[in-house]
């Protein structure tokens, strides 16, 4: 816990002390009490910021954990629900620039691995049965059919389109090209091994 000093509390009280017995403080006296007052000020406020600051990122980690619940009760990335800024706007009232402050640079440790607050943000879509789905499960069914692909004969966009087509997933040949890229995944003649 962050707290201003008591010390000086003492010192600003005896002058303020000083000043009601003696009626006037000495110029040296009142430039000390002012300086300390000023301090004790600038302390106080950096502290109320601090606080601040931990209740908001407290209300948007809180927010996060519920609208993900089913993943963070599984550690199973298919269970991420589409989510965007906004929701979690939406749910603690803050504005969408400072969701995405609060989430910038920050991670979260779980008992299936540390994550990004990033990662847990994804646009979504709906499949085949109805249900809608994250971007990111997307994107870790065409890297695991991409993993499983043979690598003498690599599966381009088109191909990798209709792959995720039988897993459910309906998408563009534009936007599979667009997650192996977010991916970090070469196009098929690149990942051909002989």
């Amino acid at each position: 816990d962050l707290r201003v000093n008591d010390h000086y509390q003492e010192m600003l009280a005896d002058y303020r002390r000083k000043q009601k017995e003696e009626g006037k403080l000495s110029p040296a006296q009142k430039k000390a009490a002012g300086f300390i007052r000023q301090n004790i000020d600038s302390a106080t406020w950096f502290i109320d910021a601090i606080q601040q600051r931990q209740q908001t990122l407290y209300s948007v980690m809180h927010a996060i954990l519920r609208y993900q619940e089913a993943f963070f009760r599984s550690g199973n990335t298919k269970n991420l629900r589409p989510m965007i800024l906004k929701d979690i706007g939406a749910v603690t009232g803050l504005d969408i620039s400072t969701v995405s402050r609060v989430v910038n640079s920050k991670f979260i440790q779980t008992d299936y691995g540390t994550h990004s607050l990033r990662d847990f943000f994804s646009e979504g879509m709906t499949n085949e049965e109805g249900e809608e789905v994250s971007t990111t499960q997307i994107k870790n069914v065409l890297r695991d059919i991409i993993a499983k692909e043979d690598k003498r004969k690599p599966l381009a966009d088109g191909k990798l389109q209709k792959a995720l087509a039988e897993a459910g997933y309906k998408i563009a040949r534009r936007t599979v090209a667009k997650y192996r890229e977010q991916l970090g995944l070469p196009v098929a003649r690149l990942r051909k091994e002989l």
